[in-house]
């Protein structure tokens, strides 16, 4: 069966850690530079003399080419050399996000975005991909939780680095630092590649060079797969539908500053790194079926306490909430995205990333319709609804594929 969760043949060697820890490295730039132009809209628009909602535009052409790309990206790392594609895209990322800072127009700062988004899409997907081909099955969630270390922090430090560096240096240099970044980790991949023979060799063994179509087909003709990008894009619609308006909430109930607010909200990454520090031991507990349905039911237990709070202060336990949940029912998803196709793992990944980035926007863009007739606490209660709704539905298929495997 293609999308066989049997454990991966024993490896004769032990997982590179040094090479996945540069990957997380890799990881947090990518993850960084996603958000880092939200707190930076206002110096953007005051430097080229026009509005914030014009100035928007380069997070929106970022955000479509980051989004777009990798509905391509999987044939080609999978053709390159996955840990090479990696370090290639950072060492791109690294000259383009440096050019964001000397942009002279706002339509040329979009077009570098866009660039940027374009390098910065491989990333993630095809640093998970390479994990997938190093990792034994069995041990593969707890690592793959570890690398996600570096992405929630990047998460974290984007929006923070554009704040307090944009306050400080101006919005250019905070730019150059996010080059910096991206230098070190091309650096780092360089060398790893140049002192690992692990890390240039192909990847996982029954991979192909069959191209783009048959690539996808071997992908989604598999039912198991089908589940885990189908989970994925439903999971994302709910917790970001919802999640994207916490801030304003907590303005809109409590008066909250936007500092506060923003600690608030950045607790998720909190929860994130609390998952990150005990996955070994939830998976050792619980297993995949069970931590799935956990997160699911955590995620909306923080969403019902966002809802019927009394006060602001107990916002950022049930953002922490949401956070550990996420990443309980998330890394599972992930877990099994690197699985589901062994034979095509860059293309199953990268489909599955896609899926997650399109459940933001279309979870975000539906938010819209209701936040301002209604407020959020009906996007809360939909998604603490529907959450361990999706969190069991894909559990029972992940316990069924686990036994037919």
């Amino acid at each position: 069966m293609e999308a066989s969760l049997k454990s991966s043949p024993a490896l004769p060697y032990k997982t590179p850690t040094r090479s996945i820890m540069l990957l997380a490295v890799a990881g947090f730039a990518a993850q960084a530079q996603v958000r880092v132009t939200d707190s930076l809209l206002p110096q953007i628009a005051a430097d080229f003399h026009t509005t914030v909602g014009a100035a928007a535009m380069v997070v929106t052409s970022y955000a479509v080419a980051h989004g777009s790309v990798q509905l391509v990206i999987g044939p080609i790392g999978d053709k390159l050399g996955k840990y090479r594609t990696v370090a290639l895209m950072c060492a791109i990322a690294a000259v383009l996000v440096a050019l964001c800072g000397m942009a002279v127009s706002l339509r040329q700062l979009m077009l570098v975005r866009f660039a940027t988004g374009l390098a910065g899409g491989w990333i993630i997907p095809i640093s998970m991909a390479y994990v997938g081909d190093v990792t034994p099955y069995e041990r593969r969630q707890p690592i793959l939780g570890r690398y996600l270390t570096g992405q929630i922090l990047g998460q974290l430090s984007g929006q923070a680095m554009g704040g307090v560096l944009g306050d400080l240096l101006g919005w250019r240099n905070v730019f150059f630092v996010l080059a910096a970044v991206f230098a070190v980790a091309t650096a780092g991949l360089a060398f790893e590649l140049f002192a690992n023979p692990r890390a240039r060799e192909p990847g996982h063994p029954s991979e192909t060079t069959r191209g783009f179509i048959a690539d996808y087909a071997a992908v989604l003709s598999t039912p198991f797969a089908r589940i885990v990008i189908v989970a994925a894009f439903i999971e994302n619609v709910l917790v970001w539908g919802a999640f994207a308006y916490i801030g304003a909430h907590l303005h809109l109930r409590f008066g909250l500053s936007y500092t506060l607010i923003g600690l608030s909200v950045g607790c998720f990454g909190i929860g994130g790194l609390i998952y990150a520090g005990f996955v070994k031991l939830f998976v050792f507990r619980l297993g995949q079926v069970r931590l799935a349905v956990a997160g699911g039911f955590i995620i909306a237990a923080g969403y019902i306490a966002l809802s019927a709070t009394p006060a602001w202060w107990l916002a950022p336990a049930a953002t922490i909430a949401i956070g550990l949940g996420f990443y309980m029912l998330h890394n599972t998803l992930q877990t099994n995205a690197t699985q589901m196709t062994p034979q095509a793992r860059g293309t199953a990944v990268a489909i599955f990333s896609s899926a997650i980035f399109i459940g933001q926007t279309a979870g975000v863009a539906a938010g819209s319709l209701v936040i301002d007739r209604s407020g959020a606490v009906p996007l809360f209660i939909a998604s603490a609804c529907a959450l361990p709704i999706l969190a069991v539905w894909f559990a029972r298929a992940l316990s069924r594929q686990q036994k037919s495997g």
